[in-house]
């Protein structure tokens, strides 16, 4: 009777090598699948950001050979052009885009709104030309906003600039290879520590090496 217990007893075994291979091989695939879906995820965010700032400053040009005014300065930005225009704030007329940098992504003091406002007004970005304030300040595609400043920032960068918030170090990286020299402190486009600043910053800063593992602002002179 012991004997035949002892056949009836099912045999234990674990995982031959052939199948412990084939869950490797699958994990791998998986995990390079998640990866790949990652920066796929990240080229069409900087692919994206880089048309949003040509953008911008195509419809600044093409407004600004419309009707002889820069978009937020216009001061015949009024009811009178149309309907789209019936909410519209109109610019001082002084020539430039008065829009400070500590205003850059909130709109609530200066032109900064009003620059989208009449891009929106003139058809050249979609959206409520209504809107005020930060609500006029479109999105980015890192998940910040999109703000515009004449302020002197990083290292005396004059004119005017389209900045963004919240981009990533590699982001930033491609962003500025692309439309400029790769480096955030010389040429069109300068960059400020987004973990330390809500704004960009007017000082001048050191080192010209963006780190992958930091969250940037970027200005883009138009």
């Amino acid at each position: 009777m012991k004997k035949l217990q002892a056949k009836l007893q099912p045999a234990q075994s674990g995982f031959t090598l052939i199948e412990i291979a084939i869950v490797l091989v699958i994990i791998g695939l998986l995990l390079g699948g998640v990866l790949q879906g990652q920066q796929l995820i990240e080229n069409s965010r900087v692919k994206s950001a880089t048309n949003d700032f040509n953008g911008v400053s195509a419809g600044a040009f093409s407004y600004q050979d419309r009707y002889g005014r820069l978009p937020g300065d216009d001061p015949g930005a009024l009811a009178a052009r149309g309907t789209s225009w019936a909410a519209v704030t109109a610019g001082n007329g002084n020539g430039a885009v008065d829009a400070l940098a500590a205003n850059v992504f909130d709109g609530a003091a200066g032109e900064g709104d009003d620059f989208f406002q009449h891009l929106r007004a003139a058809g050249f970005i979609a959206g409520d030309p209504a809107d005020l304030a930060a609500a006029a300040l479109p999105q980015n595609p890192f998940g910040g906003l999109i703000g515009v400043t004449n302020e002197s920032i990083i290292n005396g960068l004059l004119g005017l600039k389209v900045c963004m918030n919240n981009v990533t170090g590699s982001s930033a990286i491609a962003l500025d290879t692309q439309l400029d020299d790769g480096a955030g402190t010389t040429g069109r486009m300068r960059a400020s520590d987004n973990a330390t600043n809500t704004t960009p910053t007017t000082a001048a800063v050191a080192g010209a090496t963006y780190n992958e593992d930091g969250l940037y602002i970027v200005c883009y002179r138009i």
